[in-house]
This record gives C-alpha cells, sequence and structure tokens, in this order.
C-alpha cells in the first residue's frame, strides 16, 4: 500500500467498521466517511470509543452521534488542500446520479483528453523503479567485488612470476659464473702445464724434429 500511495493513487477501504483495517493501515488514511456504528455488545461499545477517540475535536458527541445516524447519514471529515484534516462535518450523503457500470472507453478517452492535467501526465514516463535502482547498486557492488578479487589474483600472479624470474636469473648467473670458474681452472692448468719444464722439452723436440734442427 505504501508503494501506491508512493505512486499518486488514491486508495479507499470500505468495511462495515473500522477494526476490520489493521491499524498500520488506518494510520495512514486521510479522508474518513464513517456511517453509523452500532454497539451491542461491550466489545462493540470498546470499538466506538476507540473510534471515537481518533477523530479530531469537535462540538458533537460523537460517541452518541455514531449511533444514532440515518441511513444516507455519516460523519465525514477529509484532508484540506494544506494536508490537514477538515472539522467533522455530520453530512447527509446524496444518493450517486451515475451510472455504476463500467464506463465505455470512447468515454474514458474523451474525459482523458479534455483533463486539463493531460498536457503533465498525458504522456507516459517509465521511470526506474527502486527495485531497478537496488538491483543495479547491488549488481554495481558486485563488478567491483570482483574486479577487485580479479586484481588481487592478478597481482598475486605478477608477483609469483616476479620471483619465478628472479630465481631463473639467478640461477642462469650461478651456471654463467660456474662456467667462468671452470673455463678459468682450465686456463689456469693450460698455462700451468704449457709452462712447465717438461712441456717446453717435449715442444722443443717436436719444433726440433718438424723443422731438422736436431740432429740425427
Amino acid at each position: 500500500m505504501r508503494l501506491i500511495r508512493s505512486k499518486g493513487v488514491g486508495v479507499f477501504f470500505i468495511t462495515q467498521t473500522p477494526k476490520d483495517v489493521h491499524e498500520d493501515v488506518l494510520a495512514q488514511l486521510g479522508s474518513r466517511v464513517q456511517h453509523a456504528l452500532r454497539a451491542f455488545t461491550p466489545d462493540d461499545a470498546k470499538a466506538l470509543r476507540a473510534t471515537v477517540s481518533t477523530y479530531p475535536k469537535s462540538g458533537y458527541d460523537l460517541e452518541e452521534v455514531l449511533t444514532t445516524l440515518g441511513t444516507g447519514e455519516a460523519i465525514v471529515t477529509v484532508m484540506n488542500e494544506s494536508g490537514a484534516p477538515t472539522p467533522v462535518a455530520w453530512t447527509r450523503m446524496r444518493a450517486p446520479q451515475s451510472s455504476m457500470t463500467t464506463a465505455p472507453e470512447a468515454a474514458i478517452d474523451a474525459v482523458v483528453a479534455a483533463s486539463p492535467l493531460q498536457a503533465k501526465y498525458g504522456t507516459p514516463i517509465d521511470r526506474e523503479s527502486a527495485g531497478e535502482i537496488l538491483t543495479a547498486k547491488l549488481n554495481a557492488a558486485a563488478e567491483a567485488a570482483q574486479a577487485a578479487a580479479d586484481a588481487k589474483a592478478k597481482a598475486k600472479q605478477d608477483a609469483e612470476d616476479s620471483k619465478q624470474h628472479a630465481a631463473e636469473q639467478r640461477q642462469a648467473a650461478q651456471q654463467t659464473k660456474a662456467r667462468q670458474t671452470q673455463a678459468e681452472q682450465i686456463g689456469k692448468v693450460a698455462v700451468k702445464v704449457l709452462t712447465s719444464r717438461e712441456t717446453q722439452t717435449v715442444l722443443k723436440g717436436v719444433l726440433d724434429g718438424i723443422f731438422g734442427t736436431r740432429r740425427r
């Protein structure tokens, strides 16, 4: 009912006694047309006093008037242009002079077209509902959470990739250093071998044999 009223739609409750309507609903009603109430039981009398207490102050003895109203009579209070309840009025209701059947479509269209409110309300507007707004917010929050989770996962993956890359670089550096060390050791051994007296003697013998400098 609150959602309906928030769209500017009038709602009417018609019942034999106000206690048939829930208190939360009664608290939101504005205009009231109360026909006769009969108090035949203690509960009816209690309900009558409760009903009288909800009306604005007036010069009527409402507890008596409501039990003596005749056919077509009612106690009426409505909301004025300022939104305040009007004084209570003991009113005789005029019988409706219109047809109680469904109006023809042509008659409805003619009344709507002639209305001075047609210029303002004639064009339907599909406004964004509260449900759509909440759904959009929930979707945006879900997308933000997913984006944050993706960013966190990407950062974690990047950190792992960086760590692995650093490990590979360290391993490559170690292998390069090991090769350099091995080459240096081989070079030292070669130098040591080539500069030794035994090697020099062997080389001299080979050269002498090649160039014929040694006597046969």
